[in-house]
C-alpha cells in the first residue's frame, strides 16, 4: 500500500499526461472512425444514386425512341393522309386543266387569261399549301407525342411508386390520350378552309407582278415560294397560324356553370385542357418558331432539288412560267405522301436543331401549368 501511494505522488503528473493523451487519442480516433464510416456511407448512396440515375436515363432514352415510333409510324401516317385528301379535294386543279384544253379554241382571250391566272394562283396555293402543312404538321405531332410521352412516363413512374412529386396530378385515362392525339385532324377537319384562304392572299401578292410568260428558273422559285411563306407566317397577329392546327385555347374558353344565385362557377381544367395548353405554350414558343422556320427553308430546298431533277434539268436554266406550272400544281403528290416513305419528313427529322430541340423538349417539359 504504501509502495503504491508512493508510486502515485512520484508518477501523478505523469499519469495524469498519459491518461489525458490516451483519452483524447481514442476520442479523436472515435470521431475519424465515425467520419471515416459517414463517408463511406455517402459514397454507397452517391454510387447507388449514379446507378439509379443511369437506369432512370437509360429508361428515359428507350421511352423517347419509343414515343418518337409512334409518331413516325402511327400517328403521322394516318394524319397525312388525311391531309393528302383534303388538300386534293379542296385544291383540284383538273377542272381548270380540263376546260383550257377542251375549249381553247373557244375562249375568249380575255376568258383564257382569267383561266390561266386562276391556274397560276391555284397551283402555287396547292404547292405553298403542301409545303406548309407537312412541315407543321409533323412538327405539331411530334410536339404532341412528345408532351404525352413525358406525362405518361411520369404517370407510370407514380404507379410504380418510384416518385412523390405528382400525388396531386390527374393521371392520363385513354380516353384523354385518345381525344389528344386525334388533334392531328384538327387541321384537315377544320384549319384547312383559313389556311387557304390566307396563303392564297399570300400567293395573290407575291404572283401579281409575275407574268405567264416570265422565266423561272431553280433560284427564282425558290425565292418566290420562300416570298409567300415569309409574307403568310408574318401578315395577322403573332402565331395566327397556331390556330390552323389547334383549337384555341380551352384553359381560356372553358363552358361556365350558373348556381342558384346566379354567381358563375369556371370548369376545372382538365388533363386534356393541360396537355392542349402545354401544346401551344410550346408552338407560340421562340424556340419553336426559329425550328419551324429552319425546317420550312430545308423542306423548300429539297423541294427545288425534287423539282430540278424532275424537269431533267430545265428548271436550272430557267422555263416559262405558263409551263411550270403543271409541274408546280403536281408538288402535291410528293409532299403529303406516305409518312414512312416521305423525304421532306426524314429531312425535317435530320435537322440537328430539330433533333434537339424534341429532345430538350421531352426532357424538360413542365407538368403542370403555372
Amino acid at each position: 500500500m504504501y509502495f503504491l501511494r508512493e508510486f502515485w505522488r512520484r508518477h501523478r503528473r505523469k499519469i495524469f499526461v498519459t491518461t489525458g493523451v490516451l483519452g483524447s487519442g481514442y476520442f479523436l480516433y472515435k470521431l475519424y472512425d465515425a467520419h471515416r464510416r459517414s463517408l463511406a456511407d455517402l459514397e454507397r448512396q452517391l454510387a447507388n444514386e449514379r446507378e439509379n440515375d443511369e437506369i432512370i436515363k437509360a429508361q428515359m432514352q428507350a421511352h423517347f425512341q419509343n414515343i418518337q415510333r409512334i409518331a413516325d409510324t402511327t400517328t403521322l401516317p394516318h394524319a397525312m393522309n388525311f391531309l393528302n385528301s383534303r388538300i386534293a379535294e379542296e385544291l383540284d386543279v383538273g377542272p381548270l386543266t380540263q376546260r383550257l384544253n377542251r375549249e381553247k379554241a373557244t375562249l375568249m382571250p380575255s376568258e383564257k387569261l382569267e383561266l390561266w391566272e386562276r391556274l397560276k394562283t391555284l397551283s402555287f396555293t396547292r404547292m405553298v399549301m403542301s409545303v406548309w402543312a407537312v412541315t407543321m404538321l409533323s412538327l405539331y405531332i411530334r410536339v404532341q407525342v412528345n408532351i404525352l410521352g413525358r406525362h405518361l412516363y411520369i404517370d407510370t413512374a407514380r404507379g410504380l411508386g418510384s416518385s412523390d412529386l405528382f400525388d396531386d396530378a390527374d393521371l392520363i385515362d385513354t380516353d384523354n390520350e385518345k381525344k389528344f392525339l386525334s388533334g392531328a385532324d384538327f387541321l384537315a377537319n377544320y384549319g384547312m378552309p383559313a389556311l387557304i384562304s390566307d396563303l392564297q392572299a399570300a400567293v395573290t401578292e407575291v404572283l401579281k407582278g409575275k407574268q405567264l410568260k416570265d422565266y423561272f428558273n431553280t433560284t427564282v422559285l425558290h425565292e418566290t415560294v420562300m416570298q409567300i411563306l415569309d409574307m403568310f407566317m408574318s401578315t395577322g397577329n403573332p402565331h395566327h397560324w397556331i390556330d390552323y392546327l389547334m383549337p384555341e385555347d380551352t384553359r381560356l374558353h372553358k363552358q361556365v356553370t350558373v348556381s342558384d344565385n346566379n354567381s358563375a362557377v369556371s370548369s376545372p381544367v382538365t388533363k386534356f385542357d393541360q396537355l392542349m395548353a402545354e401544346t401551344r405554350e410550346v408552338l407560340s414558343s421562340a424556340d419553336f418558331a426559329s425550328v419551324s422556320e429552319m425546317s420550312l427553308r430545308a423542306v423548300v430546298g429539297a423541294l427545288m432539288e425534287h423539282m430540278e431533277t424532275q424537269s431533267e434539268g430545265s428548271l436550272k436554266s430557267g422555263i416559262p412560267l405558263a409551263r411550270l406550272l403543271s409541274q408546280v400544281a403536281r408538288t402535291s403528290s410528293y409532299l403529303v405522301n406516305e409518312a414512312g416513305k416521305n423525304q421532306f419528313i426524314e429531312i425535317i427529322n435530320r435537322v440537328p436543331e430539330v433533333e434537339l430541340f424534341f429532345t430538350l423538349l421531352y426532357a424538360n417539359m413542365p407538368t403542370s401549368l403555372a
